[in-house]
């Protein structure tokens, strides 16, 4: 199965001048907690989620609407290609550690995003040509086992 066959099209996006409190109002409207960050030139040059915007207001002493995207998001892009197989671009979340990707076609425009929700969404149970629910499974086991582990940490140096 191909990326662009379950990703989610037309995907919500913000500019590096947005403010923080702009881009909670776009992901609140698109029921969404990850935002491309699109240059003037269209292309992706960063992506922020609802946790850096979280975490990004715990630590500074101002108002949403005074710090930019451009400040807290990622400018380091994990990505992949609509015509890319979706267990590809699901190694690639394993391996950055990440649940949603940017679909970026050749031009380098922005086409969709994938997230794991868009491959459950589109499992198949007999796993025809599709993602099976072991291997959506074992993904997220992946995903999250070394967060787990470090939230035990966390909880047991407490």
């Amino acid at each position: 199965m191909k990326v662009h066959e379950v990703m989610t099209k037309a995907p919500a996006y913000c500019n590096p001048d947005t403010s923080l409190g702009a881009a909670a109002e776009i992901m609140w409207n698109h029921n969404c907690g990850f935002l491309p960050v699109i240059s003037p030139q269209q292309s992706v040059v960063g992506v922020i989620t609802d946790r850096d915007m979280c975490m990004a207001m715990a630590t500074r002493n101002r108002l949403p609407g005074q710090v930019t995207v451009q400040e807290v998001s990622s400018v380091v892009i994990y990505s992949c290609k609509p015509d890319d197989d979706v267990r590809a671009a699901m190694e690639t979340m394993v391996d950055k550690k990440v649940r949603r990707l940017p679909v970026i076609n050749a031009a380098g425009k922005l086409e969709g995003i994938l997230s794991l929700d868009d491959v459950i969404l589109h499992a198949d149970l007999q796993a025809r040509g599709s993602v099976s629910p072991e291997h959506i499974l074992s993904t997220l086991r992946k995903l999250y086992e070394s967060q787990l582990g470090k939230t035990g940490e966390k909880a047991a140096t407490a």
